[in-house]
């Protein structure tokens, strides 16, 4: 059985040199159990207990918008990321 690291594998990112997810840190720092680190099957989202807030590795992004329904309290903006960039699935 594959697992989903072996599946991302397979994807082809050609990340922007901007964001196209934008995080409210300043909520987000009050959010109970963080859970946009937990649902994402890509990781993309991390608390760094030192600097106190989320870090967005969006270049890692799938696009599955999972962050765009799973934040209970909204503090997450998902955007298509600008023509040309984001993930190329090989097959489909």
């Amino acid at each position: 059985m594959s697992s989903i690291e072996d599946k991302l594998f397979l994807v082809k990112f050609k990340p922007d040199d901007r964001t196209h997810l934008i995080v409210d840190q300043d909520h987000c720092k009050e959010c109970k159990g963080r859970p946009c680190t937990m649902f994402c099957p890509a990781q993309v989202y991390h608390w760094d207990e030192t600097e106190q807030k989320i870090l967005v590795a969006y270049e890692g992004c799938i696009e599955c918008g999972s962050c765009r329904i799973g934040c209970p309290d909204l503090l997450l903006e998902w955007r298509y990321p600008r023509g040309g960039f984001g993930v190329q699935y090989k097959f489909g």
